[in-house]
């Protein structure tokens, strides 16, 4: 029975890495799988899903004013039968168009597989999180590490001298290298001015 997961994390989780596989095994067992992945940056025409370990696969890129149901029902027009939906980068899915992908669901009988944040910089949902959180049939975290060696499950932003930045945009295109998972604790600490932080991570793929 086809069903809509949401597999979260903080960020560097793998989580891109972790869909692509996925793919992969569809593709292997010869079925077909549809890569969806919102068009933040519209200075990027290649439509691709990479991983920061070198994988890559053609996806097609949706808006915010997207119908994905209705993209869906015109890739299995086009391709015939499809095994499996995945998208990457979730947390940026309207409320609208996760209910579109219950539809993608329940009424195509097709699989969606949703890879995606759970909270911002500030430690907020963000809105595709939010309803995958409430409408998803299975949910499962995808675990990384803070430097301090706990769990990572926030996200700070922070500033080319490692303090946090607490004010601004949800979505910044650009300044990658500014995000840094961690724990919890790890991220009050900062947060208070407590601590810093220096990027060591590689660019990542949202902002």
């Amino acid at each position: 029975m086809a069903k809509l997961y949401f597999y979260f994390s903080a960020m560097n989780a793998g989580k891109t890495t972790t869909l692509l596989q996925s793919a992969y095994n569809y593709r292997e067992r010869g079925m077909r799988a549809l890569i969806l992945t919102p068009q933040l940056d519209t200075r990027r025409d290649d439509a691709t899903v990479a991983s920061r370990i070198g994988l890559s696969a053609a996806a097609l890129r949706f808006q915010r004013e997207d119908d994905l149901a209705a993209r869906v029902r015109g890739d299995i027009a086009q391709g015939g039968a499809l095994h499996c939906v995945l998208v990457d980068e979730a947390q940026f899915l309207t409320r609208a168009q996760v209910w579109q992908l219950t539809d993608v669901v329940d009424a195509l009988h097709v699989p969606v597989l949703c890879y995606g944040l759970r909270t911002d910089f500030r430690g907020e949902l963000f809105e595709g999180s939010q309803y995958l959180l409430a409408w998803a049939d299975e949910l499962t975290e995808i675990k990384t590490i803070c430097h301090s060696g706990k769990k990572a499950t926030m996200v700070l932003r922070v500033d080319a001298q490692g303090r946090a930045v607490r004010e601004g945009p949800q979505v910044q295109i650009g300044g990658n290298e500014r995000y840094v998972s961690v724990s919890r604790a790890e991220y009050k600490k900062v947060m208070l001015g407590a601590g810093r932080i220096d990027p060591q991570q590689p660019s990542l793929p949202i902002s």
